[in-house]
């Protein structure tokens, strides 16, 4: 692995679609007992349905630490690889490597990762083992890799079509934690830069009380070119009704990088999810303090799902509104199987399926 001093968009490469050929996806397995309830052991259900829902259709490569890697191998079946791999925690989207594509040759991108803030307003200290990561999988899959990590960015923060258009929050990339010296236009050339798009939708936010300050995977997805699902309530005294009114109005007055109109679907949420006093108990806590407080409502979002090659592997929360978020899904993937995961146990930890994935594009 070697590490480029150019850009993609120099060298003709770009970030494709999350529906276009993948070679496989990458995962972290999950043992922080203050993101991870009781030790992790409901967490890691979750995690091993998922990582077998896609290892249906791609390779999976799985991450974990020196203490995990036994529990890993025997939880999870022979066709999914397990590497050792330290890490601070499990969040495969943020601090994996954005892979990049010629349609010949793959190449990796490395941000800066600093738990979705710093010392500002991250999530935990230290992330350095985090921040690593992304050259080591580099170095794993053996592909070159473009060193941005200067730039504070996660893969949650950031969708795309694969026809030069990517779709952003500025609650999350204009936050203080992150690139506090650079202007909102420096921060949209590196973004054009490093994924070789065009054009830039800036939402205003994403979903309430996501505490990655907002990423737009949990609020708005592409689902084709020119089509998205947008996390929505219809009921106004939600928090969430404004947010997502906001995004609306947005998207319904924006054009993609073709000059395309762009089709908005409704993802309806379920109603608010809140965690458990028992559920609480549970966490450890972090520098003496609790990481969740009982009645604490949870960032829950049907559009946190993961398009693998022959899927879509969605989350599920228990909820009426499951069954439609599904048939809406099925409609918009008719040619994919919609594989539902229980997932209230990934989002206790703060994220959900697209959070702990992180696809790799076909290798050529």
């Amino acid at each position: 692995m070697k590490t480029i001093n150019s850009t993609p968009r120099a060298d003709g490469f770009g970030m494709p679609a999350e529906w276009e050929p993948h070679y496989g996806c990458v995962m972290i397995f999950p043992e922080r007992a203050d993101s991870w309830q009781y030790g992790g052991y409901e967490a890691r259900k979750a995690f091993a349905e998922v990582a077998e829902a896609i290892a249906e259709s791609e390779k999976v490569t799985v991450c974990a630490s020196f203490e995990q890697y036994e529990n890993a191998r025997q939880m999870l079946p022979p066709q999914i690889r397990v590497v050792e791999m330290s890490s601070n925690d499990a969040w495969a989207r943020d601090y994996a490597p954005t892979f990049v594509t010629n349609g010949n040759e793959i190449r990796g991108v490395n941000w800066g990762f600093n738990a979705w803030g710093g010392l500002t307003d991250g999530l935990y200290f230290p992330w350095d083992k985090d921040d690593k990561m992304a050259r080591k999988l580099c170095d794993l899959f053996d592909k070159d890799m473009y060193d941005l990590g200067g730039f504070i960015l996660e893969g949650g923060s950031i969708h795309v079509d694969g026809e030069g258009t990517c779709i952003t929050t500025e609650a999350c990339l204009l936050s203080a934690g992150r690139n506090p010296k650079l202007s909102k236009n420096e921060i949209e050339k590196y973004l054009c830069e490093y994924l070789n798009v065009n054009k830039v939708i800036w939402l205003k936010n994403g979903i309430y009380n996501d505490e990655t300050n907002e990423h737009v995977d949990n609020i708005c997805a592409f689902v084709k070119p020119a089509e998205v699902v947008l996390a929505w309530t219809d009921d106004e005294s939600d928090p969430q009704y404004e947010m997502s009114r906001s995004c609306l109005e947005i998207l319904e007055r924006e054009t993609d990088a073709k000059g395309r109109k762009i089709k908005v679907h409704k993802l309806r949420c379920p109603k608010p999810v809140t965690i458990t006093e028992d559920e609480c108990r549970g966490l450890d806590t972090m520098n003496f303090e609790p990481t969740r407080t009982p009645g604490e409502r949870l960032a829950a979002s049907y559009v946190n799902f993961y398009i693998s090659n022959g899927a879509v592997v969605m989350p599920f929360f228990g909820d009426p509104a499951d069954e439609p978020a599904q048939e809406l899904l099925a409609s918009l993937f008719p040619e994919r199987k919609i594989v539902p995961i229980q997932a209230r146990d990934i989002l206790i930890g703060g994220g959900n399926i697209h959070c702990i994935t992180q696809q790799i594009p076909l290798f050529k």
